[in-house]
């Protein structure tokens, strides 16, 4: 069943204005009106989707594409300027520090409100207090006035009481980057609980591994437009190669602007998967292949190329490179290589991987190009439970991610 649709959604604000509380702010509007001083931003433009209940909708772009904006109009914070949304069901909405509670009550007082709000029952409210409190992890302070509660506590209790408040549909917001790191992989998990019990759920966020693991179906949004809708790992992926400098692939058409020497010369890098086709991202559980194309120029060369991958705080995953025994020793004819390197499924951790690409010669050492970080893939981590995360829903460290083998023996009391 469709619980969203939005249709032309549009919302204009205009910069510089002024409340008219009086004729001078009325006349001082006209002036700067008549001076074409008032600026314009569109901060949605025509904007239409649907969302079926039971989903879990990703939401990401730049700052200022117009996500929060969305979002309010969603929450019905904020009308828009042209166009409507439809929206069937309870929403529950965590959208920034600071909105949502009443300062001068209690954090006690502030759930009942908010489950009234709702349209929930003393009794229903009653019977979630206990496990509201518990998650938000402040029994100390829930009869104190949440006014002099630190950012990170209103937070937690925001969430608490959006997320166990049963609503038909979760808007959540970047508000989730103010908590601790342990308490954001518990909303991360209490969320994807919310998916499962067929409930919807709109999660905007810059954290584009909680995307991939948690949204079937992502929405990127770009000045105020919906650049792309689909499947996480495709859109999330597109997302990522535009916001760095480079994609999955490249192309050297210009011999003479190639990385090399007098030696070798790169024409082409890509990443492929199993059909040999060029993708952005790949699943963690399917192998990938990085590669190269380059030029021998002469016939006096042992040539090994090279592979670099990085992550994205920087840190060298691995490197490898062509040992076989055809070419570990011997020059290469002067022409054309393809050199392919496979990284098998459940290797790779989640997240992005930048790859440098270079063609060496160790005996004596020289290094005839390095092409750093030309390419980069997303991997992407399933959350069907079949990899090495499992159900875990939060961060897994480590710079690799193996799918090992386990034994358990249970051995009873004699």
């Amino acid at each position: 069943m469709r619980v969203i649709k939005a249709e032309n959604l549009a919302k204009l604000y205009r910069l510089g204005g002024t409340r008219h509380n009086s004729l001078r702010d009325t006349l001082m509007e006209f002036v700067r009106f008549k001076r074409g001083d008032r600026h314009e931003l569109w901060a949605l433009d025509d904007v239409s989707f649907e969302v079926e209940d039971g989903v879990t909708l990703g939401i990401i772009g730049r700052n200022g594409a117009g996500k929060s904006t969305l979002l309010k109009i969603l929450s019905r914070i904020t009308k828009p300027t042209r166009g409507f949304a439809e929206i069937r069901g309870r929403v529950g909405s965590l959208l920034e520090v600071g909105t949502g509670f009443h300062n001068e009550l209690s954090g006690r007082e502030n759930i009942y409100l908010s489950g009234a709000i709702l349209g929930m029952t003393r009794a229903e409210i009653q019977s979630k207090f206990d496990e509201i409190v518990a998650f938000s992890e402040i029994e100390k302070f829930i009869d104190t006035p949440v006014k002099h509660y630190s950012s990170g506590m209103y937070m937690r209790l925001a969430f608490a009481v959006a997320s166990h408040l049963e609503p038909d549909i979760l808007i959540v917001d970047e508000v989730l980057a103010v908590g601790d790191t342990a308490f954001q992989k518990k909303c991360l998990s209490k969320m994807r609980d919310v998916g499962k019990t067929g409930r919807t759920v709109l999660f905007v966020s810059h954290d584009m591994q909680a995307i991939n693991r948690l949204c079937e179906r992502t929405i990127w949004f770009k000045d105020g437009r919906i650049e792309q809708d689909g499947e996480t790992s495709s859109v999330v992926g597109a997302y990522l190669h535009e916001q760095s400098l480079t994609g999955a692939e490249r192309v050297w058409d210009d011999q003479a602007a190639a990385p090399g020497n007098e030696h070798a010369r790169l024409r082409r890098i890509r990443i492929a998967d199993e059909s040999g086709s060029s993708v952005s991202s790949v699943d963690i559980r399917r192998p990938v292949f990085v590669e190269m194309t380059f030029d021998a120029l002469n016939d006096k060369k042992v040539l090994i190329p090279n592979f670099h991958f990085y992550n994205d705080q920087g840190v060298c995953l691995f490197v490898s490179h062509d040992w076989s025994d055809e070419w570990r020793r011997t020059p290469r004819r002067q022409g054309t290589y393809v050199a392919r390197m496979k990284i098998p499924g459940n290797f790779l951790a989640e997240g992005s991987v930048f790859v440098t690409a270079a063609v060496s010669t160790y005996e004596p050492f020289e290094i005839h190009f390095v092409e750093r970080e030309t390419i980069v893939f997303t991997v992407v981590d399933s959350p069907d439970g079949d990899t090495a995360r499992g159900d875990y829903a939060g961060q897994l460290h480590g710079v690799v991610r193996p799918l090992m083998d386990w034994e358990t023996e249970f051995k009873p009391k004699p």
